[in-house]
Formats: C-alpha cells, sequence, structure tokens
C-alpha cells in the first residue's frame, strides 16, 4: 500500500464530477440491490413514448438503456454534472434541464409517461405526480436510511435522528398523499468495503452530502486512524441502503 500522504494526494486531485465511482475499482467495491435497478430501466423506457429521469447526475445510468422514447428529458441541479450530462446524452436525443433545488419542474402538467430517477436527492412527490400523465408511472431506486452510516459516524460521531430519514415507509406514505399509489416497494442493504485511505476521502468529496464539512485538514486524526487500520488488513466495512418504489398517477 502506498504511503498515506500518497494516498491522499492521489485522491484530492482526482475528479469527483458526474456519477460514475471507475475511480475505485480495486480501492472499494459495493453490492448491488438484487433487482437490477438499470436493466428494469431500460425495459420501461423501452415501452413509454415519453418520459424524464430527475437528478440524472452525469447521465451514466440513463445512458446504460440501448433505447429512448421519442421524447425524453433530464434534470440534474449540479452543475457540472449537467455539463457532463447534456455532453453525454444530447447526441442520443435527452434535453438535459438544469434545475434549482427545491424549485418546481420547468414541464406542464401531464407531460411525462414515466418518470424515473436513481438516487433522487429529495423527491418532490406532488411535482412527481403533477409532470406526470393520468395512468404514468413513477419507477426509482432511492437511498434508504442510514446509509454508509459507519462510515459517515467515523468522522461525525452518532446521529441517531439522521438514521431515521429515508425511511421507505414514510416515502411511500407521502406517494400516496401526493396522489399516487404505490405499486412496487422493496428494499435492500448492501456491503461495502474500503480498503485504503484514498477511497474514503474520494468517496467524501463525491458525496459531499455525507460529510458535509469534510476536508483532509479538518479530519486529519479520524483518517489517520482508518489508514492504521487498513494498513493492519482492516477494511472499513459499511452498508448501503437502499429501495426500489413505483408508483402510479
Amino acid at each position: 500500500m502506498k504511503p498515506f500522504d500518497d494516498l491522499v494526494a492521489e485522491a484530492e486531485a482526482a475528479d469527483v464530477s458526474g456519477w460514475g465511482f471507475d475511480w475505485l475499482a480495486g480501492r472499494a467495491s459495493e453490492e448491488r440491490p438484487p433487482w437490477g435497478y438499470a436493466r428494469l430501466l431500460a425495459q420501461r423506457l423501452a415501452g413509454v413514448r415519453s418520459a424524464l429521469d430527475l437528478d440524472t447526475g452525469g447521465g451514466e445510468v440513463l445512458d446504460e438503456a440501448p433505447r429512448f422514447p421519442p421524447v425524453i428529458c433530464a434534470t440534474e441541479a449540479w452543475p457540472p454534472n449537467a455539463q457532463k450530462a447534456r455532453a453525454r446524452l444530447g447526441a442520443r436525443g435527452v434535453q438535459v434541464v438544469e434545475t434549482a433545488a427545491g424549485a418546481a419542474l420547468p414541464f406542464a402538467d401531464a407531460s411525462f409517461e414515466l418518470v424515473t430517477s436513481r438516487h433522487p436527492v429529495r423527491p418532490d412527490w406532488a411535482e412527481i405526480h403533477r409532470v406526470l400523465q393520468p395512468g404514468g408511472h413513477y419507477f426509482a431506486q432511492h437511498v434508504g436510511p442510514a446509509s454508509a452510516f459507519e462510515l459517515i459516524e467515523h468522522f461525525l460521531g452518532p446521529l441517531p435522528r439522521e438514521r431515521r430519514m429515508r425511511d421507505p415507509q414514510a416515502e411511500a406514505a407521502a406517494a400516496q398523499a401526493a396522489g399516487l399509489t404505490v405499486t412496487d416497494l422493496r428494499t435492500a442493504r448492501c456491503r461495502m468495503v474500503f480498503h485504503d485511505v484514498g477511497a474514503v476521502v474520494w468517496i467524501l468529496r463525491k458525496c459531499v452530502w455525507w460529510v458535509p464539512d469534510f476536508s483532509v485538514r479538518s479530519y486529519l486524526d479520524a483518517l489517520r486512524a482508518l489508514d492504521e487500520r487498513m494498513r493492519r488488513g482492516e477494511p472499513l466495512v459499511a452498508h448501503s441502503a437502499r429501495h426500489l418504489i413505483e408508483a402510479r398517477r
């Protein structure tokens, strides 16, 4: 394993834009939920005439679908990701719209037969209901409660209130309250393993909401403690929480 300073320097210099995780290959791993979201998304996109992908990131997951409907749009709030999504998806006819957090979706009522999202920041159920056509579907994979908290709490300490957030049953109830009918809800908890401290630095730079004030300088002692564990052959093990949700208007 490289020296601590070299691992940290590599991770700080690496690109974290978009929504790909190839940089972690060989340094960290994460099990995938059993349902295969990208495959199911591709099936649904092939069967509709209009679709909207919310919080598309750099468009990586959407781009895996071999076939798009005649009308397809995507939204993204972070400008670097929106730029990547336009470059990736524009040639395939996807209109990528940059949005503001908390703002209404810039689409007319009943615009889409299908609305999708992989790991939305905060689903706005009223807006999802509004832009769906009657009989249309919302299909998404959400982040569940206490996801990666073994890692997050290593830096921030116990977070009992935050552990209860993103509850799948509460989200399903909110969707129902907005006028949607939840037709499928599945949950999974998946093992994550980080083998070197550079992988931890990189993921905290990318997922900035995990440890919002993260910097190497601010958390140097915590990073060195992790590095010492890893050099003894003890990788950091955490668990991601995911739920698949489908709802009909």
